[in-house]
């Protein structure tokens, strides 16, 4: 279940429970989807264009980017930045469906509309997404620097890093990217919550003899998808701008911009780049995206029974 039900055995649960189980299910999932996070980024840093038919950059395919970064990089460079990201895989969960849940439930007791709608889930989840948002950005700012740094390497650790951008840069270097990011997080998150309440309604009324988790990880799935192919370009533009004042470490993969904002970013790209470079990195994006959308609900969904299997036996 996600989202108050009042009619569910889960309606019981805190806010604290709920957090819980958003933090368990996010460092589940990344850990699971690393190398394909790594490798997007790496292409959506890329300035020369991303084909395989026309190879200018350094990347010019997924298979062609995985054996090139294993070659040069060694297998943990999949892994790279995992620490602060899984700190925020962990901080995003806790936070966005701690605050779904409350969301969901304060509509259901002071509104008329009924908790369980996919329209109130689509507003809910995008203002929960956004409070996971500002709360986490300084991590998502470092995992991103720590996944696109090259050898050697500019950070040592992750103090190291956080160190060194406060000296060299300021404390807004760790919200670069947060204008983009909020104008595409709010729909990016409450359409997954959207298509996944109407997918898993869906399957369960085709299939209602099949296991919820099943549901749960195809519909997550295929919401992810539908979500992150229709707010894409906004992911590239958060990731071009966090990088900012970190062009030195990004030498050795081509060409570097440094961009004023988030409209310089958007003109620069559609100039020098074309429409094209809106999606560079939308093919590992996209299989990022079904599985760790999939495997966020279905561990989320996983967790909160167990959560509540627990609080039953006591």
């Amino acid at each position: 279940m996600v989202g108050y039900d009042p009619n569910s055995p889960l309606a019981s649960l805190t806010s604290e429970e709920a957090a819980l189980a958003g933090s368990a299910a996010g460092m589940v999932t990344r850990a699971l989807i690393s190398p394909l996070d790594v490798i997007k980024i790496r292409f959506q840093l890329q300035i020369e264009q991303v084909s395989s038919r026309n190879p200018q950059g350094k990347y010019w395919g997924v298979l062609q980017a995985t054996r090139c970064i294993l070659t040069e990089e060694g297998l943990p460079a999949f892994w790279k930045g995992h620490i602060p990201a899984q700190l925020l895989s962990v901080c995003f969960g806790a936070v966005q469906f701690a605050s779904f849940e409350s969301l969901t439930e304060l509509v259901h007791k002071k509104t008329s509309y009924n908790s369980q709608t996919s329209g109130v889930h689509f507003v809910c989840g995008g203002l929960a997404a956004c409070s996971a948002t500002v709360a986490c950005q300084p991590l998502d700012t470092l995992r991103t620097r720590f996944a696109a740094q090259g050898e050697p390497k500019m950070y040592r650790n992750l103090i190291h890093a956080v160190v060194t951008m406060y000296r060299t840069e300021g404390p807004l270097a760790f919200y670069r990217g947060l204008a983009p990011t909020l104008v595409a997080v709010y729909p990016y998150a409450g359409m997954q919550f959207f298509f996944y309440d109407v997918l898993k309604k869906q399957l369960k009324s085709l299939d209602s003899k099949s296991n919820g988790s099943l549901h749960s990880l195809i519909s997550g799935s295929f919401a992810g998808v539908i979500s992150k192919t229709l707010t894409y370009p906004f992911d590239l533009f958060k990731k071009r701008l966090q990088v900012g004042g970190f062009e030195k470490a990004r030498m050795q993969f081509g060409q570097v911009r440094t961009y004023q904002g988030f409209v310089d970013c958007m003109v620069t790209i559609a100039r020098d780049e074309g429409p094209r470079g809106f999606y560079k990195g939308l093919s590992p994006s996209l299989l990022k995206a079904a599985m760790s959308t999939g495997f966020t609900f279905f561990w989320y969904e996983f967790f909160i029974n167990a959560i509540s299997s627990l609080k039953g036996s006591q």
